[in-house]
């Protein structure tokens, strides 16, 4: 992806809203998705960010509406965040203070490894690798600030 660029307040850089685009792989089956949508990362009373991401989910030629709330609050190192579900279970923590960071989250018998990399202040990328007895997936989500580049109508995203 390039050269890494540093984040020193993860909650200062996500405020705001993202166009995201997201591929699924299953690598078991070679069965592949596709997620376009937008992220918004809102205050919440108290601080941190409510980060909402709503759009359309295809897989198998099937397209969907599809959402996914959740919560980034302050976390206990300036600068960082705990990522929590949107019912406040923990999901994992996020350090960008090096433009990259690791997060692992047991889920049951499956583990979610997340890799989380930055490339300037408009782009950023998560990459999830899910493996377990049911599932061996593969989750690449790309994330262009909306006001960084003006598109016109039906422009597409540009992948990082």
């Amino acid at each position: 992806m390039g050269e890494l660029w540093p984040v020193p307040d993860v909650l200062a850089y996500l405020a705001g809203r993202w166009r995201t685009e997201r591929s699924v792989r299953d690598l078991a089956s070679g069965a592949e998705g596709r997620f376009a949508g937008t992220t918004a990362f809102d205050a919440l009373a108290g601080g941190g960010l409510l980060s909402r991401e709503t759009g359309d989910f295809t897989w198998q030629g099937v397209t969907r509406p599809a959402e996914r709330t959740l919560r980034y609050e302050p976390g206990a190192a300036p600068g960082t965040a705990e990522v929590r579900f949107a019912d406040g279970r923990p999901f994992h923590g996020l350090d960008l203070t090096s433009g990259r960071h690791v997060a692992d989250h047991p889920c049951a018998a499956d583990l979610y490894r997340g890799e989380f990399t930055v490339r300037d202040e408009d782009r950023w990328r998560t990459v999830w690798r899910v493996g377990g007895p049911a599932k061996d997936l593969l989750l690449t989500t790309d994330h262009l600030r909306e006001t960084s580049v003006p598109r016109a109508a039906g422009q597409a995203f540009v992948a990082l």
